[in-house]
Formats: structure tokens, sequence, C-alpha cells
């Protein structure tokens, strides 16, 4: 069973912070890709941070530079998201996945390489 389950999330005053963490088990090979995706009320699913498996090279949306960070911890089999400076516009469901694929290729991937998502409101 490959499965990805999130924890943290929640309900934070704007300016403040939050940390989600990710555990992935059941994939044969470790994935080289981890990474956070977000789906806005009424908006369509979008990229917000990607880890690389050496974890030495992250990116990160423009939107969300310089306040979230993603970490990734290969003894535990987890990545996290650091989310500091919330915004209102920061308001999803967050998803981490085990691919980071460009717009076009998020309809594209398996069910499995997506976490249950996990609720995230800022409130003004």
């Amino acid at each position: 069973q490959q499965q990805l389950v999130e924890s943290g999330g929640g309900l934070v005053q704007s300016g403040g912070s939050l940390r989600f963490s990710c555990v992935v088990s059941g994939f044969a090979l470790d994935p080289y890709l981890l990474g956070w995706f977000r789906q806005a009320p009424g908006k369509e699913r979008e990229g917000v941070s990607c880890i690389r498996g050496n974890g030495g090279s992250a990116s990160y949306a423009d939107s969300v530079k310089g306040r979230f960070t993603v970490s990734r911890d290969h003894a535990r089999n987890t990545v996290y998201l650091q989310m500091d400076s919330l915004k209102p516009e920061d308001t999803g469901v967050y998803y981490c996945t085990v691919e980071c694929p460009p717009r076009e290729n998020i309809r594209r991937m398996p069910s499995d390489y997506w976490g249950q998502g996990t609720q995230v409101t800022v409130s003004s």
C-alpha cells in the first residue's frame, strides 16, 4: 500500500505559523521528489514547494518565497513544510506529493501519489 499521511494544518490568525509533516511509505524506491500542493476555494490545485531526494535543492512558488520552508528527513521518511507569516490567501487544502509535476500534468498523477489533504484556514 503506497500512502502519504499528512499531519498538521488548522486555523490560525494572519501572521501566525503552522507546520505540516507527511510520512511516505509503501513505495519500492525512495521518491526522488517530495512536494506540497494546495487548492484554494474555487481554484485549481497549485504547486507550493518541491524538494529533491538529496535534500540539497528546493523550490517555492513565488507567493510563498521567504515565508515557507520545505525540508526532508530520510531517516523518518518524512517531508515537512514550515509555514510562517501566514496570510489569508494561504487558505486552502494542502497536499503532500511524491512528485512535483507542472500544472498541466497534475491531473495525470496517480491518486496514491497524494496525501489525503489537510485544511489550512488563515483569518484576517
